[in-house]
């Protein structure tokens, strides 16, 4: 982690303040590398609990009026949303400053807020691969980017010197960095993160169905495999819905490959091949591994993350 410096951006706006947001302004005040921090979420709710707990240096009742004057703007918005955002605070934008966001779809995002970018604003996307299943004002901490990794995703002719800046304040922040290609990020998302959703959101479904049969067992008795599951189908449903809807050709490509995979699978079982079985288990399990290796997760029962904050 880069140690605390001088503050590398005068003024940050946060526009939503779920756990991204406010996990990164808890980590930009245990780094120092922002002046002041200003905040904005479309509910009441929230810009009051943001003000109850100190979430941010000024909460403000619009987004305009969050991002007047910043250096840095990071939509914290669930995808659908950045576009109608984008076009909102379009007037006050900076010249010289730079609008990036946390999005984990890039090409819709580049799509829908690149249009509403003036002539001297820098857009840089980018997508921090952290997060647990908690949301809102009182999740973040200041840890969470730790050791992860931001994929950061230039569009054409962005300007170097932005780059390195965002790049540099997401590791005083914590993350490592990395430079990537719109698509291309899309894709190994699909595969690392939004397949494997969609695929934990189906089996809670599935269980859930089983339950009415069970009496409840199924919640009753569930074992690691199943909270494991759980766990992730807990994350933001509208946050979720936007990314299936924006990355939908990359994920139906990968889910049609699980359903290939998953097929092989069903055949071993059916003809008791279990040579076949055990030569797949060991390899993925050595990818499991090589996730603990590269200090991505542990192996702790927790998965080494911290609970939610307290308020």
């Amino acid at each position: 982690m880069t140690e605390p410096s001088a503050p590398m951006y005068n003024r940050v706006a946060l526009i939503g303040l779920g756990l991204i947001a406010s996990s990164m302004f808890w980590a930009m005040k245990r780094a120092g590398v922002a002046g002041e921090v200003t905040g904005y979420a479309r509910s009441d709710a929230t810009r009051q609990t943001a003000r109850d707990i100190g979430l941010c240096d000024r909460v403000c009742d619009t987004a305009a009026e969050a991002c007047e004057g910043a250096d840095l703007v990071v939509l914290c918005v669930p995808v659908g949303a950045m576009g109608d955002v984008a076009a909102e605070i379009r007037p006050v934008l900076a010249p010289g400053a730079t609008v990036s966001d946390v999005g984990s779809v890039k090409r819709a995002v580049i799509e829908a807020v690149g249009p509403h970018i003036p002539e001297g604003v820098h857009f840089i996307p980018a997508h921090p691969l952290a997060g647990t299943e908690q949301s809102g004002p009182t999740s973040g901490f200041a840890e969470l980017f730790d050791n992860r990794w931001n994929l950061i995703v230039p569009v054409p002719g962005s300007d170097e010197a932005a780059i390195e800046r965002l790049e540099r304040f997401w590791q005083a922040l914590g993350a490592n960095t990395e430079r990537m290609d719109a698509d291309h990020h899309d894709l190994v998302l699909a595969v690392t993160s939004h397949t494997p959703h969609l695929i934990a959101y189906t089996m809670v479904g599935v269980a859930d169905d089983l339950r009415r049969v069970t009496d409840s067992e199924v919640i009753k008795y569930s074992a690691a495999g199943f909270r494991d599951f759980t766990r992730i189908a807990a994350s933001d449903p509208t946050m979720w819905r936007d990314v299936f809807l924006t990355n939908k050709d990359a994920t139906l490509e990968i889910l049609g490959r699980f359903t290939e995979e998953l097929f092989a699978l069903q055949r071993a079982i059916r003809m008791g091949d279990g040579d076949h079985l055990h030569e797949y288990f060991t390899h993925t399990r050595a990818i499991r591994r090589g996730i603990i290796e590269a200090g991505q997760d542990t192996d702790a029962p927790d998965f080494g993350r911290k609970p939610k904050r307290d308020a």
